[in-house]
C-alpha cells in the first residue's frame, strides 16, 4: 500500500516541486479532491508528473472524502489508489473493485505534509527523508 512519505499536493505545480527533490514519494490529493476537482483532472496531473520526472518512484492516491460515486468514476477511469472514508455504506464494493484493478482504498488518508502548508516548502526535504513526522 503506502511505503513511501505522503504529501498533499494540490495541482501540478505543487506536484513537480514535489518530484524535484528526487527521493520516492506518495502524492496524495487535497482532501476530497475528487468532489471538486474530478478523477480526469488527477489523471492528467499524475501521467504529466510521471511525464517530467520519469525516475522517480510515485505512488498516487485520490481523495474521494465520502463520495462513492466520484469513487466509482475514479475506479472506470483507471485511478485505482483511493481515499473513501470507512463509514461509506459502499466502502467494500469500491475496495473489492480497487483490488481487481490492482490497487486500493484506504478508509482514511494517511500521515501527510501539505506541501501548501505555511511551512510546507520548508519541511519538504526532511520529510522526504522520513525525519519530517
Amino acid at each position: 500500500m503506502i511505503v513511501h512519505p505522503v504529501v498533499i499536493v494540490h495541482g501540478l505545480a505543487d506536484a513537480r516541486t514535489v518530484l524535484a527533490q528526487g527521493a520516492p514519494v506518495t502524492l496524495l490529493s487535497a482532501p476530497g479532491a475528487a468532489l471538486y476537482a474530478g478523477c480526469l483532472w488527477w489523471q492528467v496531473l499524475i501521467a504529466t508528473a510521471r511525464e517530467a520526472y520519469p525516475g522517480v518512484a510515485m505512488t498516487d492516491v485520490l481523495d474521494c472524502a465520502d463520495a462513492p460515486g466520484q469513487a466509482m468514476a475514479a475506479l472506470r477511469s483507471g485511478v485505482a489508489r483511493l481515499v473513501l472514508y470507512d463509514n461509506v455504506p459502499a466502502w467494500d464494493a469500491v475496495a473489492e473493485i480497487a483490488q481487481r484493478q490492482g490497487g486500493f482504498v484506504l478508509r482514511q488518508a494517511p500521515p501527510a505534509l501539505d506541501i501548501a502548508a505555511r511551512d510546507g516548502l520548508y519541511r519538504l526535504p526532511a520529510w522526504l527523508r522520513g525525519a519530517g513526522a
